[in-house]
């Protein structure tokens, strides 16, 4: 099957009943009526029985929580319609998208293509991801509207259309719910565009952010230490869908020949999604609950218990999977797999249901966080007191995202490492040292007292970026992780699987790689990190939501590693460039850092007033005078990481001159040894030849030539 001809999809084998193909007229080429063969009443008894499973524990955890209680008197009230019809469309929503992400994620990681197109099974997939998205953004947008009758305390039938649009367009809440309804709109018009497996991968890492925006403002958004509690959230919630959706999209393809190994593939998933569910969950509980006698001691605490054990749950039906399905999958007995899966589907519905009406509980911590103090709700912690070398390094502001990440990046390259050295083959500990460090540094710069201070000094914001676009993607270009990835990742059994180190590749070789590793791409993107940010009114939007101060952050470090990866990288993937104009890229990368920190000195106006205006402590320099300290940093700073980075260019190049006079001397001695001439003598030859027709043009001229 190929991406121009989508129009026959053959069984997984011949004779094979696992997918009922029917081939339309001629009238009506390109259309497909298929109907897998799993797809008939136990399908449908599984699904009534998960919705069935999710209601019910809606209905039961909002009674228990609270959520369902008598409105307070003398408040504005929306009114029973909204206040049944909110949760049970959130539940809609958050099943569509879970089935959305689960069915993309199976078509295009999970299941074997047919060259550069997904499989047979997949195509299918494919068409029913675009029909749950449509639903999803329908759902999305409803969940808009009921959203602001909830908040404002007005019945649905007098809301006005131009309320709800400006709730989509100023409030966050809102803008996260529309956005959720366009992505998911994007992914349903995609998913039918195409047969790729290059499309199918791009359409699911779109699904896979559409889950995201609410959780940045629901309860994780308004509690206390935003750092662990929203991106915590985000990442159980998109772990969560993974793990879920595939088990749907799995049990939709049960009767397929190629079951065994994708859920074998689907077992090692699971896996890293188990972990990263506990310990977000973990994490975001215990912000919410604030103490764990709150476990026992409020309803809230007791919906969380419930989810807890359904998690367990989740985890011995998952290794049941692996110790009793995979060898009975891989003996033929498919059956084993759809009847513990219909059951784990179950209580994941049920699990969906409970944490819906979470969403709709109130935490224990309601009344505490509603006498915060503005900043401290601004922040997400209190002012600090004024910074000194303890403070900056030990008042830790431990933030999920770059936690995980690093923690992550640690550990993978570790047991790549150790993988390697256990095939006999050696690694330099240099290598290994440079990532570890900038690794560490990433999380100290992140995690530690400085990023408190960040926050409210633009001084030590301006050291903190400082740290994380020049010496930490420095450190980390150091440790050549692509290369270590490509040696160490394996192969999958089946040649028509893309692994990990396939997509690797398919990356590393793409046109927006060489297109974002072209030198004045690449100086481009540093130079506007500095100028960009500083000199307009995007630092103050971005410090004021916790996603943007992550994006903000991440951009610092993926900008400098792409420009230093340029400069200096020795993994595949980049362009190969003569390294005088390497030298010359780096000095006027130096040229506009150095002319970038002068200009911020001599400026006079505060940037992003608004922000720090509000958060400015009492113990600190004028806004004006922190200001210029953060400018000095910015000039100073930039010195030591780009001399460095000058050695390491001088060194790689006579490194590249030593090979290349090797290569020549192999050459010479090669031609000596044989007699014949080698590259060097035949230049030579040229060159004498050419001086020999300047002295005398008659050598080299036709039999026509005349002097005159």
């Amino acid at each position: 099957m190929s991406d121009r001809d989508p129009r026959q999809l053959a069984a997984d084998s011949p004779g094979s009943a696992s997918t009922i193909v029917v081939v339309a007229p001629a009238t009506t080429r390109g259309r497909i009526a298929a109907r897998p063969a799993g797809a008939g009443r136990s399908g449908w008894l599984i699904a009534v029985a998960a919705v069935l499973s999710g209601v019910a524990l809606l209905l039961l955890a909002l009674r228990l929580g609270g959520a369902l209680t008598a409105p307070i008197p003398g408040l504005p009230d929306a009114g029973p319609a909204t206040a049944w019809a909110l949760p049970a469309v959130r539940l809609l929503s958050d099943g569509l998208a879970t089935v959305t992400v689960g069915m993309l994620v199976t078509a295009a990681f999970l299941l074997p293509g047919d060259e550069r197109s997904v499989s047979p099974h997949g195509y299918l997939l494919l068409r029913r991801a675009s029909v749950t998205a449509v639903g999803w953004a329908v759902a999305a947008l409803s969940l808009l509207v009921l959203t602001v009758s909830d908040l404002l305390g007005q019945p649905l039938d007098t809301l006005r259309p131009s309320t709800v649009v400006s709730f989509a367009t100023s409030i966050a809440q809102g803008q996260s719910l529309a956005l959720q309804a366009g992505l998911a709109l994007a992914v349903a018009l995609l998913s039918r565009t195409g047969v790729s497996r290059g499309l199918a991968a791009t359409v699911a890492v779109l699904a896979s952010v559409a889950v995201l925006p609410p959780a940045f403002t629901g309860h994780a958004a308004g509690a206390g230490n935003h750092q662990i509690a929203v991106t915590s959230l985000a990442l159980h919630v998109l772990a969560a869908a993974m793990w879920t959706g595939g088990l749907v999209a799995l049990l939709m393809v049960r009767r397929s020949r190629l079951l065994a190994d994708a859920v074998a593939r689907y077992s090692r998933l699971v896996l890293g999604c188990f972990v990263a569910v506990t310990v977000s969950g973990a994490a975001n509980a215990a912000v919410r609950l604030g103490a764990v006698e709150q476990l026992w001691h409020s309803r809230y605490g007791w919906l969380v218990v419930g989810k807890l054990a359904a998690l367990l749950v989740l985890g011995a039906a998952g290794a049941a999977h692996r110790s009793r399905t995979l060898p009975a999958l891989r003996a033929g007995q498919r059956r084993a797999f759809g009847r513990l899966a219909a059951g784990e589907l179950i209580v994941f519905a049920a699990t969906v249901g409970l944490a819906v009406a979470l969403s709709r509980s109130p935490t224990p911590d309601a009344a505490s966080s509603a006498e915060a103090d503005p900043i401290t709700e601004l922040l997400g912690f209190p002012l600090p007191a004024a910074p000194t070398p303890a403070n900056l390094l030990g008042q830790p502001l431990p933030d999920m995202f770059f936690l995980t990440l690093c923690v992550l990046g640690v550990g993978g390259y570790l047991s790549g490492v150790r993988r390697l050295h256990a095939g006999g083959h050696r690694w330099p500990v240099i290598r290994t040292a440079s990532w570890v460090g900038g690794m560490l540094l990433l999380a100290a710069a992140t995690n530690l007292g400085v990023a408190r201070y960040a926050y409210v000094l633009f001084s030590a914001h301006m050291a903190q970026h400082m740290v994380l676009s020049m010496v930490v993607p420095i450190l980390l270009v150091g440790g050549a992780p692509v290369t270590l990835a490509l040696r160490t990742l394996r192969r999958p059994g089946d040649p028509q699987v893309r692994g990990a180190r396939e997509w690797l590749l398919i990356a590393v070789r793409s046109r927006p790689t060489r297109l974002l590793t072209h030198p004045l791409v690449a100086l481009g993107i540093y130079s506007a990190s500095l100028f960009g940010l500083y000199f307009s009114d995007l630092l103050g939007v971005l410090m004021r939501s916790h996603l943007g101060h992550l994006a903000m952050l991440t951009h610092f470090v993926v900008a400098g590693y792409l420009m230093f990866w340029v400069l200096i990288g020795v993994d595949p993937g980049r362009r190969r460039l003569p390294h005088p104009l390497l030298v010359s890229i780096h000095l006027a990368s130096m040229m506009a850092h150095g002319f970038f920190g002068l200009v911020l000195m001599q400026t006079t106006t505060v940037i992003a007033p608004d922000w720090y205006i509000s958060v400015h402590p009492a113990w600190a320099s004028s806004l004006l005078d922190d200001q210029r300290l953060g400018a000095g940093i910015a000039w100073a700073f930039g010195e030591l990481p780009a001399v460095i980075v000058m050695i390491i260019l001088v060194r790689q190049w006579i490194r590249a001159d030593k090979r290349e006079q090797a290569r020549l001397d192999r050459a010479a001695d090669r031609a000596d040894a044989t007699g014949e001439d080698d590259d060097l003598a035949r230049y030579n030859a040229f060159l004498a030849a050419a001086g020999q027709s300047v002295e005398d043009p008659r050598r080299t001229a036709g039999p026509g030539f005349h002097q005159t």
